[in-house]
């Protein structure tokens, strides 16, 4: 009968709360901001691009580019805490999912206590110092009935998904700064190339500025003019030596080396024009082969997953307690006799009544967090859009313009050589040759910095896409 009783107070107890469950309530939100679709960002028909390695940096044959990759992704710091935060993601989820299961845990103590003349224990134990002591095995398990743990593991495990993803962007964004770096060393050896035949040529002018001036033909001005252009063209070396050290330095950092790494940094040998798989257009898949938007998309299930943990948390908590073990008062000994036995199992309700606000507080709060996230979400969408686009328009007109200033450097190439010939057979003056020579030496420039910026866009424009990023992959 009085455990029928127990019963019968432990449904009436619940049928308490759930009737008073309306006196804190979740606030009325307005309406929340939706995520951006696909369709709505004029998408083509074509799939992503199709990486077929992994490694899509190899596409530029340079063995010490590969091996300067495998460093950086190996030992690169941010890289490192990258993962740091995957294991911490991990580790939160694994605390949100242990929720869900019961607790066991041994608990005892034995205290030497007096004891109230006034408490209700039999004699002559009232107004006396003693033993008390209680031994055994607790229990506690969060029945869950509103899903708010369930929420709270759902949103951990986003999250650790989101820092996954992360590490996915990181290492993309990082893979590229790599590259852009080497081929910005690659850039700056082929000005000091530029350079350093520009000093050659203006030293064969010198000499013949001065054969001129034995002949008769020119002045001490033309051989002061000639004189004074090969040492502005050593300077121009000077200037590509110490950017591509600057360059040697950066790549030393990325892949997690000191100074002891930059004499073992050699000039690269990596092709530019190297073929690497790229769109003609906006993928129709682009959102699913960017690591930072599927981030951010699961940052708004995490986000989701917390508002209804925090909804979950205006109704009524439910656990089930049980305990056993041994518990006297007395002696010690007495404490692990058959008698000191006990035990008991029975629920155990938390509903909150008043609480100055603070529940609906949170709920507004976690409320924002999910509209933050949406927020988020079409910026990364927007973003995504807006840098494959860039990189397209750039690599077409990065193309055309190539294919131009190729050929105006074949004008200028052959106009030089042409200036150089008749200067030395008398047949032109100085100023000829010197204006040629101008243009000769901007073309040369302009044609490395194209084929630098060119291959740079080409780069970028394949991780715009996501690069070697495989969503499919674990």
């Amino acid at each position: 009968m009085p455990e029928k009783m127990l019963r019968l107070s432990a449904v009436g107890l619940i049928a308490a709360c759930m009737t008073l469950s309306g006196c804190i309530t979740p606030p009325k939100l307005p309406p929340p901001p939706r995520p951006i679709t696909p369709e709505s960002l004029g998408l083509a028909q074509q799939a992503a691009v199709t990486v077929p390695a992994r490694d899509w940096w190899r596409a530029f044959n340079d063995p010490q580019l590969d091996l300067l990759m495998q460093r950086t992704l190996a030992q690169n710091p941010s890289l490192a805490q990258a993962m740091a935060r995957v294991q911490e993601a991990q580790s939160l989820a694994d605390v949100a999912h242990s929720g869900l299961l019961p607790s066991l845990a041994f608990n005892g103590h034995e205290t030497r206590e007096r004891l109230s003349g006034h408490d209700p224990i039999p004699e002559p134990y009232p107004g006396s110092s003693q033993w008390q002591g209680r031994v055994g095995v607790d229990l506690s398990w969060d029945l869950d009935f509103w899903g708010r743990q369930a929420s709270f593991v759902k949103q951990a495990r986003a999250q650790t998904t989101a820092a996954g993803l992360d590490v996915a962007s990181a290492r993309l964004a990082l893979s590229g700064t790599v590259v852009q770096a080497y081929i910005d060393l690659y850039r700056n050896n082929a000005l000091a190339d530029v350079a350093q035949r520009t000093e050659a040529q203006r030293q064969r002018i010198l000499d013949i500025a001065r054969e001129r001036l034995h002949s008769g033909l020119d002045t001490n001005v033309e051989v002061r003019e000639a004189s004074g252009a090969v040492p502005e063209a050593h300077v121009q070396w000077l200037q590509a030596q110490a950017a591509a050290a600057l360059d040697t330095h950066q790549l030393a950092a990325l892949s997690g080396q000191g100074a002891a790494a930059y004499g073992q940094i050699l000039r690269p040998t990596l092709d530019p024009a190297a073929i690497l798989p790229l769109p003609a257009g906006l993928p129709a898949d682009l959102l699913g082969h960017r690591p930072d938007v599927l981030a951010a998309r699961e940052r708004i299930e995490a986000a989701h997953a917390g508002q209804a943990a925090a909804k979950a948390a205006f109704y009524p908590d439910i656990n089930l307690a049980a305990f056993a073990g041994m518990s006297s008062i007395g002696m010690m000994s007495k404490l692990l006799q058959g008698a000191s036995t006990t035990y008991g199992v029975g629920p155990a309700v938390h509903l909150p009544l008043f609480d100055a606000g603070e529940l609906r507080a949170e709920y507004r709060g976690s409320a924002a967090e999910s509209d933050a996230a949406v927020a988020a979400y079409n910026g990364s969408v927007l973003q995504a859009v807006r840098e494959t686009s860039d990189e397209l328009s750039l690599v077409e007109a990065l193309d055309a313009q190539l294919v131009a200033q190729q050929r105006s450097l074949d004008d200028a190439e052959a106009a030089y050589r042409l200036a150089e010939e008749r200067y030395r057979a008398g047949l032109a003056n100085y100023l000829t040759v010197l204006t040629a020579e101008t243009e000769v030496l901007s073309a040369r420039r302009e044609h490395v910095a194209l084929v630098s910026d060119e291959a740079i866009a080409r780069v970028n424009l394949l991780l715009a896409v996501g690069g070697s990023f495989d969503p499919q992959a674990p």
